[in-house]
């Protein structure tokens, strides 16, 4: 690995005034004391925020329940027109807020531009123009035959007021795309942002004041965790996007219990390469390097296991190693930075926890493997060989800059390896036959599965987010993500006269009409046609029946 650039040498600046929340399209000052923001490129404050109390979080509910009303009323045109002023107003603050978030977060700033600017900007874009196509009204065909006078259809509408707590490793595009997706529906939005990473948060309550966007509707809510259980807990809230480490989703999950408030959780993941011996091993090592380096590792999707089989794991080793070391590593606001520091310094311990168990059980550090000295929260990017699962490293989400490779036999131990997790939120596969690939697809339990490359899909707007066992509940992004903001209604109606043939009395001859019903509907033939007859001779069957709906539907019962 190239050597890190260095650290640009500043004196501990007095910190400014601290950074406020967004309620109902202003600035409040919290009540209840203020929080450091951190540079992990120096470990020191830069600035500050005020915390919100209980009441002046409730005041942010109240005020996204009082615009619920007005906004969800708009057209989709209008709410599109919105979305668009609000991408408008990014673009115009764009640099700004990647350099904010190289600062407070520690991404290079190129780096924010790709991973957290351009997916919310495509967000932005594909939800005012498509927002309408995948929630407008549906008619439903009956199935049914005695039903088909019904005319149905399904109708989507807001939840309410929904409540997004987002992470610190993507704090703007996880932020700005889930935000974008509940107002696209018809919702509005109290985002309650990550500790380390309010000022970003922060931003999106500035960007919905540049953009004129309606009071009330997207309210930034920077509290301590006891406010934050209590905003869970509040029955105002409607719905709950939860992002982050299972542990606290758990926590989450639970004290929504109390009031029945659906969930959706995106919570971690440990995701498996399988790389099989036709790969295209150049294209395979530059892909791995990046999906398990970028922002310092800290992405739930990052590739955390390497599974490649044994006649090309040498070269491919070999390859990924010549990768890596080209790496530069240092300040993420230098133009030259690849990888800049973990976020947080507890982050940093569990990686070097994670790597020294893995030395300790007979792993070897082909790069990296020590944690540096000096100013700020580095990790160098780390290159392990001779892993087994009974290293933290193959479990246990590392969540940092650490690539793990194992040599297996064929793919099919691959891919048994690849399933032998607690996680199951991505995976990715690396060869150049097709059925192959498709194979080994439909076997994978992962939400996402890519072929040739990794980590990308959450820029591609049409996309879910999720994944299997506990990787989370629910799917976020894409078409899926939208429909999780929305209650699905079932309307049906008629406008005949008179009684439902169902509907009382009962009686003996009802019950011979729907004993005989059913074997119409369902019977061998000779049944039908017995059952047949004697629906004909039932008065009731002819005084309340709608003939001429059985007569166009009849193909229904067959």
């Amino acid at each position: 690995m190239a050597s890190a650039a260095t650290l640009r040498e500043e004196a501990a600046p007095a910190l400014a005034q601290p950074r406020h929340s967004w309620v109902a399209g202003r600035e409040v000052a919290g009540r209840a004391g203020r929080r450091a923001a951190v540079d992990p490129t120096t470990g020191k404050p830069f600035a500050e925020v005020s915390l919100l109390d209980a009441s002046q979080a409730g005041e942010a509910l109240d005020a996204a329940r009082a615009a619920l009303g007005p906004w969800s009323a708009l057209s989709f045109a209008e709410r599109a027109r919105h979305l668009l002023r609000l991408r408008d107003a990014l673009l115009q603050r764009a640099d700004t807020i990647a350099e904010l978030i190289a600062r407070e977060q520690g991404k290079p700033v190129a780096e924010a531009h790709l991973v957290e600017l351009f997916p919310s900007l495509e967000a932005l874009k594909h939800l005012a123009n498509h927002a309408e196509d995948a929630l407008r009204e549906e008619e439903v065909a009956g199935h049914v035959l005695l039903l088909a006078h019904k005319r149905a259809r399904l109708v989507y509408e807001p939840y309410g007021v929904v409540l997004l707590i987002t992470p610190w490793n993507y704090p703007f595009s996880i932020s700005l795309t889930g935000a974008a997706a509940a107002l696209a529906a018809g919702n509005t939005v109290v985002l309650k942002p990550a500790p380390a990473t309010t000022l970003i948060g922060l931003e999106l309550g500035a960007l919905a004041s540049a953009a004129g966007l309606p009071v009330g509707v997207l309210n930034v809510a920077a509290t301590d965790d006891v406010v934050a259980q209590q905003l869970v807990e509040d029955p105002r809230v409607n719905k709950i996007v939860f992002t982050g480490s299972v542990a606290t989703g758990k926590k989450v999950a639970a004290a929504a219990a109390k009031n029945l408030t659906p969930v959706l959780l995106e919570l971690g993941g440990k995701d498996p390469a399988i790389v099989l011996r036709d790969a295209d091993l150049d294209r395979a090592a530059a892909g791995l390097v990046w999906g398990a380096f970028v922002n310092a590792g800290q992405t739930c999707a990052s590739v955390e296991r390497v599974y490649v089989e044994r006649e090309v794991a040498t070269a491919l080793t070999e390859k990924i190693v010549a990768e890596t070391r080209k790496l530069r590593m240092g300040d993420p606001r230098a133009p030259e930075t690849d990888i800049g520091p973990l976020t947080l310094e507890r982050q940093r311990q569990v990686v070097d926890e994670h790597v020294k168990d893995a030395l300790a059980r007979g792993a070897q550090a082909l790069t990296g493997g020590a944690r540096p000295e000096g100013p700020g929260y580095f990790y160098p990017p780390t290159v392990l060989a001779g892993v087994d699962h009974r290293m933290r490293v193959m479990r246990e989400e590392t969540f940092g800059p650490v690539l793990p490779i194992m040599a297996v036999a064929d793919a099919e131990e691959a891919l048994r390896l690849a399933n032998d997790s607690e996680y199951g939120l991505t995976a990715s596969i690396w060869t150049r036959d097709p059925e192959k690939a498709e194979r080994l697809r439909g076997r994978l339990q992962a939400g996402v599965v890519t072929v040739n490359d990794c980590v990308y899909s959450y820029g591609e707007p049409t996309a879910p987010w999720g994944g299997y066992k506990k990787s989370g509940i629910g799917r976020t992004h894409g078409l899926a993500g939208l429909r999780e903001m929305v209650q699905v209604k079932y309307v049906a109606s008629e406008m005949s006269r008179g009684r439902a043939l169902w509907w009382f009395p009962y009686g003996e001859e009802f019950r011979r009409l729907m004993s005989g019903t059913n074997r119409l509907l369902h019977g061998g033939l000779r049944a039908r046609l017995l059952s047949a007859l004697h629906l004909m001779g039932s008065r009731r069957f002819w005084s309340r029946a709608r003939l001429l709906d059985l007569l166009r539907n009849v193909d229904r019962a067959f």
